[in-house]
């Protein structure tokens, strides 16, 4: 394949996470002027992010099962055209229950989509650089974080939260356009990213756990991080954008740093985020009540998070013990579970233990997901890791 049109392709494919992600957080940032112009409580609006979740978490496994045959082209052709008519009808929605039946609609595409593009983007370049795509991939729900849901916070509170989410379809009809007309028309079950370099389906289930524990960590944490830095740390309100957006800023580098490295070691660079997001949440716990440490420490939590994600795809594509498709789907389930069991139980510990205890709740977590790996991988025997390039030849030559 042209590597102009490769690169096109992934930017695309990149494009198409931005959206996926800024569209599920949006509700978030419009939280107040959704619920005034719907006549709805916070809490009811606060729903439509939960639902979302929810539809993820049940339909991932089930959509991808049923699409495992359809082209990748096509499939996330129609993924991305429902995302846009999804979208578009939020903004035509005058009742709460049309409103929310529009975002499990879009909820439901996000869950196939998040299945395929890995494989996608996978695909288009050289087993060796697996890794590194993935991350780009990664990298534009980070860069949705860091800018989309900010700038579309920005647009709603001044033209109305409908505005935004007709910007969004907007840009999804760009983002469409750039997928059909440049993706590959690749089978699903043809290529080196169909199925894992090294299947192996003890470490896939390890891995799924790791990924809900992992998750649940960096979400406790994350879920009153703004109530964290005025309590604890002692910062004004108007100061809470600013710490975030230092957060994001960091998240996007921590995507681009793991890139370099999971391709030659895939368990290694995902260990390693694990042990780095537990640190920053312990540093927090103890350190917090100082200011500028408290935001040192939660950029690297969120770097070391931004990378965990990233790294979660490449061993994926190593470990698949099936079709890789079905095995991200997994992950993307298990990856939603951790968001919505991590905001659950901070909110348990919130009132009797205050927001100290969240970040606290946050780096057990991610000790016990630690000593998952470590069991399960002692119990197994630890083989050494080859890069995924090497895997992949190495498969290759003996079918």
């Amino acid at each position: 394949m042209d590597r102009r049109r490769a690169v096109g392709a992934l930017i695309g494919l990149a494009g198409g996470t931005f959206l996926y992600t800024t569209a599920e957080a949006l509700p978030i940032g419009l939280l107040l002027p959704m619920a005034t112009d719907l006549a709805v409580s916070p809490s009811q609006v606060g729903m439509l992010v939960t639902a979302y979740g929810a539809v993820v978490v049940v339909a991932s496994i089930p959509l991808t099962v049923l699409a495992r045959k359809v082209p990748r082209r096509r499939l996330l052709s129609v993924l991305l055209a429902g995302f846009v008519v999804s979208t578009a009808t939020t903004v035509f929605a005058s009742t709460f229950p049309l409103l929310l039946a529009t975002r499990m609609a879009t909820a439901a595409t996000h869950a196939l989509f998040w299945a395929v593009v890995v494989p996608a983007a996978a695909e288009l370049f050289r087993p060796a650089l697996r890794g590194r795509v993935v991350a780009i991939v990664f990298a534009g729900g980070n860069v949705a974080l860091l800018l989309g849901v900010p700038v579309g916070t920005w647009l709603g509170e001044r033209a109305g939260w409908r505005m935004s989410f007709l910007a969004v379809a907007g840009l999804g009809a760009v983002v469409l356009v750039v997928v059909a007309s440049l993706l590959p028309s690749t089978p699903p079950d043809q290529g080196h990213a169909a199925r894992g370099a090294t299947p192996d389906i003890y470490r896939f289930w390890l891995l799924v756990a790791v990924a809900v524990l992992a998750t649940a960590g960096a979400i406790a944490a994350y879920t009153y991080v703004a109530l964290f830095v005025t309590e604890v740390s002692g910062f004004a309100a108007s100061s809470v954008g600013a710490i975030l957006l230092a957060r994001g800023v960091a998240s996007v580098l921590g995507i681009l740093a793991v890139g370099a490295v999971v391709d030659r070691s895939p368990w290694l660079a995902l260990v390693t985020t694990v042990a780095l997001q537990s640190v920053a949440l312990l540093g927090l716990y103890a350190l917090g009540h100082r200011p500028y440490v408290a935001v040192g420490l939660l950029a690297l939590a969120g770097l070391a998070f931004a990378a965990f994600t990233a790294a979660l795809g490449g061993v994926v594509l190593q470990v698949a013990p099936g079709r890789s498709d079905i095995a991200a789907a997994t992950v993307s389930a298990a990856v939603n579970v951790g968001i919505t069991g991590g905001a659950l139980v901070a909110g348990f510990a919130l009132p009797s233990h205050g927001v100290h205890s969240t970040v606290l709740i946050g780096a057990l977590l991610g000790i016990v997901a630690l000593m998952v790996v470590a069991g399960g991988r002692i119990r197994r025997g630890v083989l050494p890791e080859r890069p995924v390039g090497d895997l992949v030849e190495a498969n290759s030559e003996r079918r």
